[in-house]
């Protein structure tokens, strides 16, 4: 399944990314970032392993001091020894400049350099600063992702335009002005990485902020005035359903209108919770979107008074499980497994109807109907299920599908 955005108007050139390209016309790239102390080499390579296998295709990580700098080539060197090539992109505020410089095997070890524009220093030393990060960058051959954040932008700028802003015959919203902040901050950080030297297929722009409808104005701004590649997120979109909830609302938009080369959801999770959660969460936006397929996908009524047993209920679970467990074997095996579509259904109402619309399409009993599940293969029935193992049958037909169509 595959939609065209309303408009394309992503990247026109790709930017390199260890062995990713992002932009120039690949497909949308899912990343993600470790939450652990990046000095403890072990945890860290230990989660970027767990996100690499979830889908993350690239991976951020904190590099906020010399300990955690002089512990990236370690990172490196365990992901490798696992056979894991996930990018590794070095997050740099403050003291990225010194750290590049003194830790030279971190410089290198890295894909990618993140650096906030905001915080890279102040007055005369804020040139001299993002200066060294470029000259850096430009000396081992990396990449760089100018990220501007709303809570941390150049106050000297935002002090200038809203001077300007006073000083208008027709003054705007204050939030506009912040918009504004955004995106020229965005933009002119790229432009001076070009003048000193730093070719613009090694540059990402980013506009994170944590307000959907802000996130929406910035983006479409940037796309209207420049063709760098483009990182979306929403920070601090916030924990469980409303972080979900937040970010898709607002990436979905962009991504509808062709805006977008990389995306991250930036989910706070629960204490001592699965990290990779943002990382599926990410995959599902661009799948039920059509713009990318990562696994199969498994269609489920949401039930209703026809279908008060839990059956379908439990089977829809268990098939979700299932696919989540057998996805990185189909991936190394079955190229084009991704795409396939699957339903559990409760009842005849909609049942084969729906099932027929699938690739396999299961029907369960719904209350008073005859305890039998009929199944669909490639819009028509093959066979009708009975008894207690019918998760485990219906397992073994998707596994059996895949196999013959993919293998």
């Amino acid at each position: 399944m595959s939609y065209s955005a309303v408009e394309n108007r992503r990247s026109s050139h790709g930017v390199k990314v260890g062995n990713i390209t992002v932009g120039g016309g690949a497909p949308i790239v899912v990343q993600s970032m470790t939450n652990t102390d990046t000095a403890d080499a072990t945890a860290t390579a230990k989660q970027v392993a767990q996100l690499a296998r979830a889908g993350s295709e690239l991976v951020r990580i904190t590099v906020d001091r010399k300990e955690a700098a002089a512990a990236v080539p370690a990172i490196r060197e365990k992901l490798d020894a696992e056979g894991i090539d996930v990018p590794l992109v070095g997050d740099f505020h403050y003291i990225g400049h010194t750290l590049l410089r003194d830790y030279p095997e971190c410089a290198q070890a890295l894909a990618k350099y993140r650096i906030n524009p905001g915080n890279v220093g102040f007055k005369a030393k804020q040139d001299r600063n993002y200066s060294m990060m470029i000259e850096k960058a430009i000396e081992y051959d990396k990449p760089i992702r100018i990220g501007v954040n709303w809570g941390s932008l150049d106050q000297s700028m935002i002090k200038r335009l809203m001077d300007e802003n006073a000083q208008s015959n027709q003054p705007l919203d204050a939030r506009l002005i912040m918009h504004e902040a955004m995106v020229q901050s965005g933009i002119s950080s790229a432009e001076r990485a070009m003048e000193i030297g730093l070719g613009k297929e090694k540059i990402i722009i980013s506009a994170k902020v944590s307000e959907v409808q802000d996130l929406i104005a910035c983006y479409r701004m940037l796309a209207e005035r420049c063709d760098f590649a483009l990182h979306l997120g929403l920070t601090e979109a916030g924990m469980g359903s409303k972080g979900i909830v937040a970010s898709t609302a607002g990436l979905s938009v962009l991504l509808q209108e062709g805006i977008g080369d990389t995306i991250r959801i930036s989910l706070t999770p629960k204490p001592g919770g699965d990290r990779s959660r943002e990382v599926i969460v990410a995959q599902e936006i661009l799948q039920t979107m059509g713009l990318r397929a990562f696994k199969p996908m498994v269609i489920a009524c949401p039930g209703c008074g026809r279908t008060t047993s839990t059956v379908f209920q439990e089977l829809g679970q268990d098939i979700e499980e299932f696919i989540l467990e057998r996805t990185p074997h189909w991936r190394e095996k079955y190229d084009g497994f991704q795409n396939l579509q699957l339903a559990v259904m409760g009842c005849i109402v909609n049942g084969p109807g729906e099932s027929k619309h699938a690739d396999i399409g299961i029907s369960l009993p719904g209350t008073g109907e005859v305890p039998a599940a009929p199944i669909f293969i490639d819009g028509k029935k093959v066979t009708t299920l009975r008894g207690k193992d019918i998760s485990a049958q219906f397992k073994t037909i998707v596994e059996e599908y895949i196999v013959n169509r993919w293998g």
